[in-house]
């Protein structure tokens, strides 16, 4: 079995390629490391089952990738800025890469008669105004505002896939993915439990967005990539969406009580201005998961920090 993972260097697409190369599958990771850093495949580029193809899939492939990625079974789809501090940093790139990217992978997959499975966000529901979101949702987004060019081209690209789906018959899979934390996090991403881990460990004052009462639900990586696994892997699924996340829900200022207590430090809060269009309130509707993959969290929060701290106490990110 064969499987391209673009993105495959990032946070998610690291994880996602030691799963399949520890169950003996041969993948080629795309990836241009504008977000992604060469070190989360170390190990793995000593694998004689993995390769790397350094491109960005917002162009064309060349006949000879064509020939390199002949043979394809899968395409996962995870090429994408992804945090805030990125995505407005590579703000066409990031409109780019979900629209002409995604086209430029689904023609690949239609070509080799390949499973496609594109790596979604909640942000497409935008701030809901359904409380938890299930897959019926349409979103409460706002088209031409700060983040538009994250929200607006993840449900371009969720609507290219049914597209696919439905006038070429191509099998396809969208995961709705929520927030995802655990070692392999960049300390410079801009999100929030990298960014109060980072800030605690080195003593300092926790950035607080809004007065914290907004919420948010926290899926370790680990549970993350056993969803995103099962989705990929299991037969009849074609045309599936499905949320993939926790649904246990916190308050931000809770989170920052929580991860100042389990790194010792002083629990010092600096509040600032919330960004415009930032959700109030986030967590999954994860019924159609559980009967479809039989799939939950297992991890629960305290346990995932803990080793997210661990991690970066060792790292530094």
């Amino acid at each position: 079995m064969k499987v391209v993972i673009t993105g495959g260097a990032g946070f998610i697409g690291s994880h996602l390629c030691q799963r399949f190369i520890a169950d003996g599958v041969t993948v080629v990771c795309i990836d241009n490391f504008c977000t992604s850093r060469k070190s989360n495949i170390a190990e793995l580029l000593k694998h004689r089952n993995f390769s790397l193809l350094i491109k960005d899939v917002i162009q064309p492939f060349t006949d000879y990738e064509l020939i390199w990625l002949a043979g394809v079974n899968v395409v996962i789809h995870l090429a994408s800025p992804a945090s805030p501090e990125q995505y407005r940093r590579l703000d066409l790139e990031t409109a780019l890469v979900n629209s002409t990217g995604t086209k430029n992978m689904l023609d690949l997959a239609l070509k080799e008669g390949a499973r496609f499975v594109l790596a979604s966000t909640s942000e497409i529901y935008g701030d809901p105004e359904e409380h938890p979101q299930s897959e019926k949702y349409w979103g409460h987004v706002n088209p031409v505002g700060p983040r538009s060019h994250y929200d607006e081209s993840k449900r371009f690209a969720e609507m290219l896939t049914m597209l696919y789906h439905r006038k070429y018959g191509l099998d396809t899979r969208i995961a709705r993915i929520f927030n995802t934390y655990g070692p392999g996090m960049q300390a410079e991403d801009g999100r929030v439990i990298p960014n109060f881990i980072t800030q605690a460990l080195q003593g300092k004052s926790l950035t607080i967005y809004g007065d914290g009462s907004q919420t948010r639900s926290f899926c370790y990586i680990d549970d993350l990539i056993d969803g995103l696994y099962r989705l990929t892997m299991l037969p009849n699924l074609g045309g599936t969406i499905v949320n993939l996340g926790n649904q246990d829900e916190y308050e931000i200022k809770e989170i920052a009580a929580l991860i100042t207590s389990l790194c010792s430090s002083p629990a010092s809060y600096t509040y600032c201005k919330l960004p415009e269009d930032d959700p109030v309130r986030r967590r999954p509707d994860i019924t159609k998961a559980k009967e479809l993959l039989d799939w939950a969290p297992q991890v629960p929060l305290v346990e995932g920090l803990a080793r997210t701290i661990e991690h970066f106490s060792q790292t530094g990110s």
